[in-house]
């Protein structure tokens, strides 16, 4: 801790010397990753807490980190000691240290933060509250690049060639897809700068960052060749070979700014606001750049029909995988208790024994009783609850795999549950089977739906405080946007309209604070439902492929209609299943899988 106060001191001088007030230091990358390479991990250098989501302000007088409630015990152990303090925060992702500062500076005061850590709409967010506020903002310093020492270097893992068999699509084939829609915008260059757009568009995947299989690098488009911003040891001289017969030329990951500014100053350049740092902006020669949604980003998310193959056959090894680990803990907890770490370390283990596995798609939720009432709680060593036969398990993982992503989230009772637990619970599946069964016209947003998941619980005046689903990428990242189920009309994920191809997690939920947690997900396939006087309508297609614990239903509140939806996944799940499974497996499935 005392390294941790040291290195606030020399923040500190910084600022002074720079003739700043505050100093805010966030969790991010200049690729707006959701997660980012140790090279980036400058706010956990600076408060010591290495959790995935949080934002440092530091003053000559304060130092605050601001995390939602899935990080509250972490932060309070890993900031013990020091005197950066716990800022609770009410809502995850708000804004509220801007708040904070707002509250706390006084007119003229000058806010610094690096640039190239923020997109451009978020300085824009910074400016107008701070301009309310009498507040300045500097964006000009890396000001923790001057004291950073023995600061982890740019990984430098190979890059490789995703192969067409689970792409679907060549990479000739996206860039000419990408290249039409530049000449409908009548652009010259478009910039890419998250990489996962990257990977999907030249079928490349790398190990650079934790749970997405990116690499690090930057993507510039144009209407005859495109051009790579890459370490170049990270590229082997055959895929560079493979590269350029599709006419994308090599460049090093720091040449960008000098590119943009002789190759591409006299064309359009389209950028999208919200993924493009602003510091990189910045040097964009004036006048040329376009604002725009990332090309890529709307056509990766319609998954081709070579992709939906490869995903269902993968999601058929995951629950193969899930299985497994369900048998495993109930006979464990028959001999001993069981720490929420080890669950989901041996159910990473299950999984790397199924074919394509890469590695995780993000850190399992294991919460046990009061732990699962926390939204996207995370299990640590030292303070992990010990799982016993008795009460109620969430269980929210997913796998990387060369044939797809996968995300399911069940919800097992551990012993007899009672009537309380199980109106909740059927309550929540009421809600997914609504959404999963929704039938709805072109054009149709994810508020609208969203409605569906929630409206048994609000009968109830019950809620959940989470979006109801994000979309999920093709073993990119496990949250893709732009689609979604939330209640929030603001943002894409809310008013993107759903097509065809879409996957999507269906993931009501409740939490009885201090007591248990429920959510049951499954992945889902938007798929064409009909076409007639009306306009065409569309549906979903559950393809997580587990048993739904059905022990934890009050079968009373099911419609008939409810019960043959959930007899008809338990039979798509013993069918897709059983041809994977040991003799003594397929009997356990079958049981769990018996009609309603």
């Amino acid at each position: 801790m005392s390294a941790i106060n040291e290195r606030l001191a020399a923040l500190r001088v910084q600022l002074r010397n720079n003739q700043l007030t505050a100093w805010i230091e966030p969790t991010g990358d200049p690729h707006q990753s959701e997660y980012v390479a140790d090279h980036w991990k400058a706010r956990e250098w600076l408060s010591g807490f290495s959790g995935s989501a949080g934002t440092l302000v530091v003053t000559q007088n304060h130092a605050g980190l601001w995390t939602d409630s899935r990080y509250f015990l972490q932060a309070e152990t890993q900031l013990r000691g020091s005197e950066v303090e716990l800022q609770k925060q009410v809502v995850p992702h708000a804004p509220e240290h801007i708040n904070w500062l707002c509250e706390n500076l006084k007119p003229g005061s000058v806010v610094g933060c690096d640039g190239s850590l923020f997109s451009v709409s978020q300085i824009r967010q910074l400016a107008k509250a701070f301009h309310a506020a009498g507040l300045e903002l500097n964006t000009q310093y890396d000001l923790v690049g001057a004291i950073w020492t023995n600061r982890p270097t740019l990984p430098t893992n190979p890059v490789y060639e995703y192969e067409l068999r689970y792409a679907g699509q060549s990479r000739a084939e996206k860039l000419s897809a990408i290249r039409a829609q530049m000449m409908k915008r009548k652009v010259g260059f478009h910039l890419i700068p998250t990489l996962d757009d990257i990977a999907w568009t030249l079928n490349i995947r790398g190990a650079d960052v934790a749970y997405n299989p990116v690499c690090i690098a930057y993507l510039v488009i144009g209407m005859e060749t495109a051009h790579l911003f890459i370490a170049r040891e990270k590229v082997s001289l055959a895929l560079r070979d493979a590269l350029l017969h599709d006419g994308v030329l090599l460049h090093a990951y720091d040449a960008l700014e000098d590119f943009m500014n002789l190759s591409a100053a006299d064309h359009p350049i389209l950028i999208d606001p919200t993924t493009t740092n602003l510091r990189l902006y910045n040097a964009l020669p004036e006048g040329r750049a376009l604002h725009g949604d990332t090309i890529p980003r709307n056509l990766k998310t319609l998954k081709n029909v070579t992709e939906v193959a490869n995903l269902k056959e993968t999601m058929r090894r995951d629950g193969v995988a899930l299985l497994r680990l369900v048998r495993w803990l109930e006979a464990t907890l028959a001999e001993r208790s069981v720490s929420e770490v080890e669950v989901a370390e041996h159910l990473a283990g299950l999984r790397a024994k199924q074919e394509g596995y890469v590695g995780e798609s993000f850190a399992a939720i294991v919460g046990y009783q009061a732990n699962g009432a926390i939204v996207h709680y995370h299990a640590e060593p030292e303070t992990c609850a010990q799982i016993h036969p008795e009460g109620i398990l969430l269980l929210d993982s997913g796998g990387q795999y060369l044939g797809g992503t996968t995300d399911i989230t069940r919800t097992f009772a551990l012993s007899a549950p009672g009537a309380e637990q199980k109106r909740h619970y059927t309550l929540v599946l009421k809600g997914h089977i609504a959404l999963a069964d929704a039938h709805f016209p072109a054009g149709t947003c994810g508020v609208q739906l969203d409605t569906l998941a929630r409206q048994f619980l609000w009968q109830d005046d019950l809620n959940f405080g989470h979006g109801t689903g994000h979309g999920v990428g093709f073993f990119l990242n496990v949250h893709e946007p732009p689609q979604g189920f939330t209640p929030t009309p603001n943002g894409p994920r809310g008013t993107t309209p759903f097509q065809p191809g879409m996957l999507t997690s269906n993931e009501p939920g409740f939490y009885k604070t201090g007591e248990y947690g429920i959510r049951i997900e499954n992945l889902v396939l938007c798929v064409a439902a009909s076409e007639n006087a009306f306009g065409k309508f569309y549906k979903f297609e559950s393809v997580s492929l587990f048993p739904i614990d059905t022990t934890l239903i009050d079968v009373s509140l099911l419609t008939p209609a409810e019960k043959n939806w959930l007899n008809t996944y338990h039979k798509e799940v013993e069918t897709a299943l059983t041809p994977l499974l040991e003799a003594d497996e397929v009997i356990w499935l079958k049981e769990r899988c018996m009609a309603l």
